[in-house]
């Protein structure tokens, strides 16, 4: 397991700056990475919609991290990034602690900052076994991953 690099600030596009451990301090975090300004990013909305509405309830929490200005992720998520906690990330500065080198990718980190389990592009079954780590760290029922309207696996995009 890998641990987050430092402790960068996260910004939520509706509120304040806070370091990266403070949002960590009573649950794990589910970050699906994005890029707002790719194709392959907006491929994966309803993925990742569909994996933190499975998730919310648990004891986890579940946000974006896109890797662009506020302005821009709010355009590009649009109700997406008002259902759930959101975080814009311009200079990529968290993207980079969390070792990333493609977007889009699903992170779980636990509450001590260890990256619990990681999957970069779209590659289904690396993202079942985030899931899959999630559901068995919190006691949550696991989901079917790829589900039937998924994409087909793809690379995704240099950071």
């Amino acid at each position: 397991m890998e641990t987050l690099d430092g402790d960068p600030d996260l910004d939520p596009i509706n509120g304040d700056a806070r370091p990266f451990s403070d949002w960590l301090t009573t649950f794990p975090l589910l970050l699906g990475v994005i890029d707002p300004y790719t194709h392959e990013s907006s491929w994966l909305l309803d993925t990742t919609k569909r994996i933190f509405h499975h998730y919310s309830g648990a004891g986890v929490r579940v946000a974006w991290l896109a890797a662009g200005p506020a302005d821009g992720v709010k355009s590009f998520l649009g109700p997406y990034g008002e259902e759930h906690l959101t975080f814009s990330d311009p200079d990529r500065v968290a993207v980079k602690a969390l070792g990333l080198s493609t977007l889009p990718a699903l992170v779980l980190v636990k509450q001590d900052g260890t990256i619990a389990a990681s999957s970069e592009g779209w590659d289904p079954v690396g993202w079942r076994a985030v899931i899959d780590s999630l559901a068995t760290q919190v006691g949550w029922s696991e989901l079917t991953l790829p589900g039937p309207k998924d994409p087909a696996p793809y690379k995704g995009t240099p950071v």
